[in-house]
């Protein structure tokens, strides 16, 4: 029987997620193009695509609102292993990169122009594949899953995130509590380093409260193997390739999880759950996160834009997210977002307004 037209946009879109290969793969076209040329500007190629081209392009390729039908299609969807494999091979994929990559750098390119290239172009990779797959992967409930997730975070030593993000972030999420939810009025600038502070002061500070609960030793902290192994890759840097191999590994962290905290800035930006008379706050809700529908940047991140679903169902899987008219929408996807708010004037210019007229519409 022949496929309606919402059976063949959802065929489309299934494979349209192997976008997540966008940013290795233009990595190493923009490194053989440099070798042909040796045009430093080639290096540049991949955080030019993502936040030059993608921005762009969504515009012309538009919207998706269209969810699945929850009673013939969900537990269908949810159960595909296609689905689940394709984030779970990104983390060795990101490694093979990484590893390559890091050669590349220490041993062959001169020149900030050309190294700094390299270091934006891994760390955008870092961004969508490490960090942005990462997060979908621990918040599911298998072994595996939760495994790769953590090595995914641990290559941009950011594994504090595997702790603080869910058990920290998704309860205090939009409430004075929580670093991650940016307050109205708030700048980037002094949001971002208080975040990444506290948000991994944070991860210890909820382990230790795990093991003290379970009454289980030190060593059982979870965060002690992960930045072990973000160590150990690091070390392994130092010894093949020296200070350049450890100094690439350690900034494509910093670009790859700063990415992230811009993210985190953008997603909860001046929404609030309110505080009942009971002192609790309101369970949050489709109207606590802000959300993006368009197209493009909707694969290329695995739906991550359709966040107020995430928030009010967290092991929901990527591909059954759904969108919800009464979500809070931004005007452009996170590509085009995040250089918005690297302009506080601008970003307040654009943002202040819809926040207002959030907090009309719920009060």
């Amino acid at each position: 029987m022949a496929m309606d037209k919402a059976d063949r946009f959802l065929a489309v879109k299934k494979y349209a997620y192997l976008l997540v290969l966008l940013t290795p793969l233009s990595m190493w076209v923009s490194y053989g193009l440099w070798a042909a040329t040796q045009a430093s500007l080639w290096l540049w190629l991949t955080p030019a695509i993502v936040f030059g081209v993608v921005p762009v392009l969504e515009r012309f390729i538009g919207r998706d609102s269209d969810n699945i039908n929850e009673e013939t299609q969900f537990e269908d969807l949810t159960g595909q292993a296609y689905y689940r494999w394709l984030i779970i091979l990104c983390a060795p994929l990101y490694c093979l990169t990484l590893v390559l990559a890091a050669w590349v750098f220490s041993l062959q390119l001169e020149g900030w122009l050309a190294q700094s290239g390299w270091l934006f172009s891994m760390g955008t990779a870092g961004a969508v594949v490490a960090i942005n797959v990462g997060h979908e992967l621990i918040h599911k409930n298998t072994i595996l899953e939760r495994f790769a997730g953590g090595c995914l975070l641990a290559m941009v030593c950011y594994a504090g995130f595997k702790v603080e993000h869910v058990r920290g972030h998704h309860v205090w999420v939009s409430t004075p509590n929580d670093p991650s939810s940016s307050k109205f009025g708030q700048s980037l600038y002094h949001f971002w380093p208080r975040a990444v502070w506290h948000n991994t002061m944070n991860a210890w500070r909820l382990e230790n409260q795990r093991l003290r609960l379970r009454q289980l030793p030190w060593w059982r902290n979870e965060l002690i193997g992960w930045y072990t192994l973000s160590a150990f890759l690091g070390f392994v840097m130092l010894v093949v390739w020296g200070i350049p191999g450890l100094g690439f590994f350690l900034v494509q962290s910093v670009i790859a999880f700063g990415v992230l905290e811009i993210i985190n800035y953008i997603e909860h930006y001046g929404l609030a759950r309110s505080l009942q008379e009971n002192g609790r706050y309101e369970k949050t809700n489709v109207t606590h996160s802000w959300n993006s529908n368009f197209l493009l940047t909707n694969v290329l991140l695995f739906q991550l834009q359709r966040h107020s679903d995430h928030h009010a169902y967290p092991q929901r899987r990527y591909q059954v997210l759904r969108h919800h008219d009464e979500s809070p929408q931004l005007p452009a996807g996170y590509a085009t977002m995040i250089l918005i708010a690297l302009v506080p004037p601008l970003w307040f210019r654009i943002m202040n307004p819809r926040v207002q007229q959030y907090h009309n519409e719920v009060s």
